[in-house]
């Protein structure tokens, strides 16, 4: 189910009603585009919400060991594991990307003396893109069956985003004709001619959920909600009413 939103702002530019400064630069674009009435500029916003179709997660292993060597060769073992868990889930080579590897001392800290090295973790992560956001808490459960421990978080997204930003455009730009014709009748007058048109940008922020560490796979599969995601464009519409 998609829903749509709109607000718009309007604001009447007439020279008879302008400061002075506003009147010359209205003068100036009226005779540029051979403008005869009144002009009435529109900023209307229009937004989709629709249910992603895909995700993104970043998720992958955390080892410790006595040495670095150690910790780092647990690490690639059970992270081998993991990334053929993921192709086996059905993720495809090129939607798998490593993000991070590091291996850092484990310290403990003691009272006027220096640290004191107890160990050492390793970790590497990969951002997956799964392309089908139905399967999100199965691709979760087999990684963490297959070694993975760290999650951290999933986010939702559309694959086709240019197909949601037209539907937001469309919505915005029919609100401004409405409000246009609205406002025209108010005054007495009509819509004769729309005389330019700017975009001001669209929005589509990406949907996160909470960083986790897995320790053990459920027997359910990891529910996921992808819920719906808000796609926002705004325009800025300059009428001529008669």
């Amino acid at each position: 189910m998609r829903l749509i939103k709109v607000a718009a702002a309007f604001a009447v530019m007439a020279t008879f009603a302008a400061p002075q400064l506003a009147a010359a630069q209205e003068e100036g674009q009226a005779h540029a585009h051979g403008v005869q009435g009144t002009l009435l500029s529109v900023s209307a916003d229009g937004s989709s919400e629709a249910r992603p179709d895909m995700a993104t997660i970043n998720l992958g292993v955390t080892t410790d060991g006595q040495t670095a060597q150690a910790a780092l060769q647990e690490n690639a073992r059970r992270m081998t594991s993991l990334t053929q868990a993921l192709r086996r889930a059905g993720i495809a080579e090129r939607d798998i990307q490593t993000s991070n590897v590091s291996v850092n001392p484990q310290q403990q800290y003691r009272e006027n003396e220096p640290p004191l090295i107890t160990g050492y973790q390793a970790n590497n992560t990969v951002t997956a893109r799964i392309r089908n956001v139905n399967n999100v808490g199965r691709v979760i459960d087999a990684a963490v069956a297959s070694g993975g421990n760290t999650i951290h978080g999933v986010s939702f997204s559309h694959a086709d985003q240019e197909a949601q930003l037209d539907i937001a455009r469309r919505d915005a730009i029919a609100e401004a004709r409405r409000r246009a014709e609205l406002y025209a009748n108010a005054l007495g007058m009509r819509v004769h001619r729309i005389v330019a048109v700017q975009e001001g940008g669209g929005y589509a922020p990406p949907m996160p959920m909470a960083m986790a560490r897995m320790e053990t796979a459920q027997d359910a599969s990891t529910p996921i909600s992808p819920g719906e995601i808000e796609t926002r464009v705004s325009v800025n519409v300059t009428f001529e009413l008669r």
